[in-house]
């Protein structure tokens, strides 16, 4: 296979790093295209420290890369910058199946020892490690140097406990604990492996494993012969506003070279990449709605979800879910889009106090398509109570998230290490877009409850 780095689009896409994981399916693709940005500027310093990786990259795709193309220091880490404009369809590197880091380059004595039961992200995560103990005397040495080393990665799963309780609100809270104990369950099954490479290439800790995964869980791309690390564009950064992929920066006469890697929104993106946007379009909140116990109709209800809610194999983010777990995003159109339907409904149950209702419910679905409580309830009234129950739940959250992003503004002191203060914008940036999220739907649900009222009184 050869991988061509070719404006506008870019026929690679983003791999899953497990179960956990919320990318693209290795069909999809998206688009790299050149057009007018209004970014701030970027430094477009060069990195001395990457002085021999495009040349080693050259020598050893047997291709020459663009001259326009190097590699320099951005705010968010390394990064890919041109010197002039690269123009639409013009192919700026060429990389071939064999430059690119995959499972085929774990020797052969290892792969027997690894279980079926691990995943490629943790074998390709091997690989990492044991080219990082030989040092120069790997063949990969000039990438592997380039990548981020420990301590300078903010994806969540490094997080201390003090900084999750930062966005304990967010579900991103708990998915970075599954995603964690995902990774040791991995580096369990991997240790006896590990043990025997003790004499040759020394001691791999949980620590150096975990460090591993995240390289290639925010790096890897996915093909047809599945996962792989591709030198070079690993500096390709994110833009998720626009298709824009080039940031302004007349005094130094570079401009980085941006993607989109999808549209994540910035609980994907601290998890997986280790960064957020202060503005992200693709925010949204993840919330769970719960019969209470004391419900006399509870175990009547829940028997009703369950034969008529169709449980969802994975949500966004390749999670297996709930019925009663919902993701939320900007409500910004009158019929309510961004609320979902699935979740009105639910609502329209938790709200009946009667079997009878429960039963009216069941016929409805059985006579129309099959779906429960997706039409507004005939009682008006009752129809008025669901979506009031929906609004309390909200307007609670926003309480929840506005005293936490004043909590991180009021502590926001300058003493703090530049590592904290990474990681308490990045907090506020994912609090604040899911606020505006909830404020969005709080807003929807308040508009409709009065509209209901209006039509009770006139009937």
């Amino acid at each position: 296979m050869l991988l061509r780095l070719r404006i506008p689009a870019f026929w690679w896409s983003l791999c899953s790093l497990s179960n956990a994981r919320r990318y693209p399916h290795p069909s999809s693709s998206f688009q790299l295209s050149l057009s007018s940005s209004s970014h701030p500027q970027v430094s477009g310093i060069l990195d001395g420290d990457c002085d021999g990786f495009l040349p080693w990259l050259e020598r050893k795709a047997v291709s020459k890369i663009s001259s326009a193309l190097s590699i320099g220091k951005a705010p968010c880490g390394r990064a890919l910058f041109a010197s002039r404009i690269i123009h639409t369809g013009e192919c700026i590197l060429q990389v071939p199946y064999a430059v690119q880091m995959t499972v085929d380059n774990l020797l052969p004595e290892i792969r027997s020892l690894i279980s079926t039961e691990v995943g490629c992200i943790s074998k390709l995560a091997v690989v990492i490690l044991v080219e990082q103990k030989l040092g120069r005397d790997s063949e990969w040495d000039p990438y592997i140097s380039c990548l981020p080393q420990q301590g300078q990665l903010h994806n969540t799963i490094f997080w201390s406990e003090s900084e999750l309780d930062m966005i304990r609100l967010s579900s991103v809270y708990q998915e970075t604990i599954n995603q964690k104990s995902q990774i040791e369950k991995d580096f369990l099954a991997i240790r006896p492996v590990f043990k025997s490479l003790l004499k040759s290439f020394g001691e791999f800790t949980f620590k150096d494993f975990m460090h591993a995964c995240t390289l290639v869980g925010s790096r890897a791309w996915g093909s047809m012969k599945g996962l792989s690390l591709i030198p070079f564009a690993d500096f390709l950064n994110h833009d998720g506003d626009s298709d824009s992929i080039v940031m302004s920066d007349d005094d130094k006469q570079y401009s980085e070279v941006l993607i989109r890697y999808g549209k994540f929104s910035n609980a994907t993106l601290m998890l997986d990449f280790g960064f957020t946007l202060p503005y992200n379009n693709y925010d949204e909140v993840q919330i769970q709605l719960d019969i209470p116990k004391h419900d006399p109709l509870r175990d009547l209800k829940m028997e009703l979800l369950r034969q008529y809610f169709v449980r969802p194999n994975k949500d966004v983010k390749g999670l297996s879910n709930s019925v009663n777990s919902f993701i939320i995003k900007e409500v910004t159109s009158a019929k309510g889009k961004g609320l979902p339907q699935s979740l009105r409904a639910f609502a329209r149950v938790l709200s009946c106090t009667f079997p009878q209702e429960l039963d009216d419910l069941a016929m409805e679905a059985a006579q129309t398509d099959g779906r429960l409580a997706r039409r507004p309830l005939r009682n008006i009234s009752k129809e008025i109570e669901a979506h009031l129950l929906l609004s309390s739940l909200f307007n609670k959250l926003i309480a929840e998230h506005s005293e936490a992003i004043l909590s991180l503004e009021l502590s926001n002191a300058p003493s703090l290490s530049t590592k904290l203060a990474v990681r308490r914008k990045m907090a506020r940036d994912l609090l604040v877009g899911e606020l505006r999220i909830l404020k969005s739907a709080s807003a929807w649900l308040d508009n409709y409850c009065s509209s209901l009222t209006g039509r009770s009184i006139h009937c």
